[in-house]
């Protein structure tokens, strides 16, 4: 879809910005969900707010001041000065309660929006991704299972607060190794197969390598780069080495339209510029919609150099 016609269809009046072949939108994406054309995307590839109260506006303010809020200070581990990190262990009943029901509008507005077959990728974390992915079928998405992020992230592994001496041989939870990426479907229509709603909608399967090989739901990844870090200052930056690969098998055939709803930087945005595809990046928070007009050029133009050698190795 050419940018003219993405901008006519989806802005709505909101403030845009157009990139290559993409365009990002200031606007909560719940607000512009329900605007949006119904069955009008083919696929959603986005990192959420998936403990919601980490991203209101008065805790990214702390976590700017290094005041904590929900956000930890953690220590420093061998050397390496850790970045700030949720408490997804401090929410109450009440706040999970309200994370399973923002997911569940949520994922009922991203029902209506995609087409017939079309999958959400999503972001999550170990502690509470059960939580998040129940609701989000429970609203009428297929649960279609996981993609496994292998990645060392220094979160968990720390002895007992305040009791480190006393007991040096334990830890309160396990070093995280992996992320998990939910991966849903929205239903083929009745009596509908994968090749009929792949004539129809352009949807209903997941693209193959580039080599022929199937995508797999294991990618070994990294942490991000500075280098990336330091185009996009964003606390949740996924390196474009990872998101290439995952928005590339979201378009089965090659063609339609990527949504990145929560799309802060534009990480999401800038490896689709990457591959040619087109995309919607949609940010509430004025300081990252600004930022994203700089990082999303900057972070595809990094992913162009290496965007073949990296999905030729898998």
């Amino acid at each position: 879809m050419t940018l003219v016609l993405l901008q006519d269809r989806f802005g709505l009046g909101y403030e845009t910005r157009a990139f290559m072949s993409s365009i990002a939108i200031h606007a909560d994406c719940f607000e512009w969900l329900r605007k949006i054309p119904a069955d009008s995307i083919h696929a959603v590839v986005t990192d959420p707010p998936y403990g919601v109260k980490e991203y209101d506006f008065d805790q990214l303010e702390k976590r700017a001041n290094g005041n904590g809020g929900v956000w930890r200070i953690p220590p420093s581990f061998d050397g390496h000065v850790r970045s700030p990190l949720p408490r997804f262990t401090a929410l109450d009943a009440q706040e999970r309660l309200r994370i399973q029901e923002y997911f569940r509008e949520w994922a009922g507005l991203i029902r209506r929006v995609l087409r017939p077959g079309g999958h959400v990728f999503l972001a999550s974390n170990s502690f509470l991704s059960q939580m998040v992915f129940a609701a989000i079928s429970d609203a009428g998405l297929e649960f279609r299972g996981q993609i496994i992020r292998v990645v060392q992230t220094l979160r968990g592994g720390d002895r007992p607060k305040n009791a480190e001496e006393e007991y040096p041989d334990v830890c309160s939870m396990p070093r995280g190794c992996y992320e998990p990426w939910g991966l849903f479907r929205r239903p083929l229509l009745n009596g509908m197969r994968v090749s009929d709603c792949l004539r129809e909608f352009q949807t209903g399967g997941l693209r193959r390598k580039p080599d022929g090989a199937p995508f797999e739901d294991i990618i070994q990844s990294e942490r991000t780069r500075q280098r990336e870090r330091s185009i996009a200052d964003h606390p949740s930056l996924k390196p474009q080495s990872f998101l290439r690969k995952v928005v590339y098998a979201a378009l089965p055939l090659g063609e339609g339209i990527v949504l990145d709803p929560f799309m802060g930087s534009g990480s999401t945005v800038a490896a689709a510029e990457a591959l040619g595809y087109s995309s919607i990046g949609i940010e509430r928070h004025q300081d990252y919609f600004i930022m994203s007009q700089t990082a999303v050029p900057a972070l595809a133009q990094l992913a162009t150099k290496e965007s073949q050698l990296s999905l030729a190795l898998g």
